[in-house]
């Protein structure tokens, strides 16, 4: 079942080499990393097992700026953030919120559609990277 707005692609490589490639393509298009979020090793010190489970929260003020300032309840989706994660089978995937799909969630004017559009085409790029290429 896929959830609303959730773009998710496998990747070619265990959840270390997806995320080492993850972070270089974002590195590559000058985007600056903010923070990881290791939620298996959250659980762990928790005393409870997760598969690998790490999100990404990345982003750049000139991109991200612009639909903030129409609306300023997107920043809650904002910077943007990409999930790579394994499930039981040991395959693993990259998942983002589809940019289009924020700009309906916070009903931003049609202006955010092209920002929204050169979003999903950098994201897209990102993930590709990331789960190794076509």
């Amino acid at each position: 079942m896929t959830a609303e707005g959730l773009v998710t692609r496998a990747s070619r490589g265990g959840p270390a080499e997806t995320l080492r490639r993850l972070e270089a393509s974002i590195a590559s298009r000058g985007m600056t990393v903010f923070a990881r979020i290791d939620h298996a090793e959250g659980a762990k010190s928790a005393g409870l097992a997760l598969l690998p489970t790490e999100v990404v929260i990345f982003g750049s003020p000139t991109a991200g700026t612009p639909l903030t300032a129409i609306s300023q309840t997107i920043g809650i989706d904002l910077p943007l953030k990409m999930l790579v994660w394994q499930d039981a089978e040991g395959r693993t995937f990259v998942s983002y919120n589809d940019p289009a799909w924020l700009v309906r969630r916070h009903a931003l004017a049609e202006g955010a559609g092209a920002i929204a559009q050169k979003m999903q085409s950098a994201l897209a790029a990102i993930a590709s990277e990331a789960a190794g290429g076509d």
